[in-house]
């Protein structure tokens, strides 16, 4: 069976934007720099939906769907909402099961309880957590408001649901060494993950990390692609085996990119990678 993700904004927020846990957001963050044009908020999760197997159906006859709840944090609300706006997308024909995005510290035992119910009847699921780093100074620079602890507490728990669970790694985030983004294969080979999505740091426009790299350029690594291609390659080539990778690297649309300038696609990152692996 051939899947494809339709990316929804659940009109979710995040605790570190509201004040739960946090304000501003992460230093970093730029949501809009993502979301296909289908994908809006101001539509039910039905419309977005729909109008995202109508943007898919020339390419990808005979589909099946995830309904992929992309934007901010999706599971960050209380359960009846989820609830809601997760059976929304089930209950539209061809849609086959759920992949959200969120963050490690709103992961509550009642939402994996439910999302374990949800499995039982048959719907793929999976969570992707975003990690960002293993590193508590890292993720206190870049105002992330979680800890490693929040994270692995939440990769255990998720797995103990019985969840498909997918970690993401931002690569060259301020403060971090080549040996320091390496050394953090020894911590995810011992985790019960099933996948791992790569994101080299892209610093966007309208970001307060925009801000700091204009004022003190030399606090970040400015990796050429050749640079992120040899880290990467030598990054999974350490990783344990059964750990898929779904994503090489990521692409914001060039007018917002502050840097890196690679003028590549993401595929073309995953082709230069895979022949470095070679």
């Amino acid at each position: 069976m051939k899947l494809q993700k339709i990316m929804l904004d659940g009109g979710f927020s995040c605790p570190n934007r509201d004040g739960h846990v946090g304000t501003g957001g992460c230093t970093f963050c730029r949501t809009d720099a993502f979301n296909p044009s289908y994908c809006r908020s101001s539509n039910t999760i039905r419309e977005q939906v729909e109008a995202g197997k109508r943007f898919f159906a020339g390419k990808y006859p005979d589909m099946k769907y995830l309904a992929y709840f992309q934007a901010y944090s999706g599971t960050y609300a209380p359960l009846d909402i989820l609830r809601q706006r997760y059976e929304e997308a089930l209950s539209v024909e061809d849609v086959v099961g759920l992949v959200i995005g969120t963050r490690p510290d709103c992961v509550g035992d009642d939402v994996l309880h439910f999302l374990s119910d949800l499995k039982k009847k048959g719907f793929l699921i999976s969570l992707e957590l975003g990690i960002e780093s293993f590193y508590d100074s890292t993720l206190k620079r870049v105002n992330r408001a979680h800890t490693v602890q929040d994270s692995l507490s939440a990769i255990h728990r998720c797995a103990d649901a019985g969840i498909d669970t997918t970690i993401h790694l931002m690569i060259g985030l301020p403060g971090e060494t080549r040996e320091d983004i390496l050394a953090e294969t020894d911590i995810i080979n011992r985790l019960p993950i099933h996948a791992i999505k790569l994101h080299q740091l892209q610093i966007l426009k309208g970001t307060a990390m925009a801000k700091e790299f204009t004022r003190n350029p030399e606090d970040f690594y400015a990796m050429s692609i050749d640079d992120y291609v040899e880290l990467v390659a030598t990054f999974i080539s350490r990783l344990r085996k059964d750990i898929r990778i779904e994503r090489f690297a990521a692409a914001a649309p060039a007018n917002l990119i502050i840097a890196p300038h690679w003028g590549l696609k993401p595929g073309e990152v995953q082709r230069k990678i895979e022949e470095k692996l070679q």
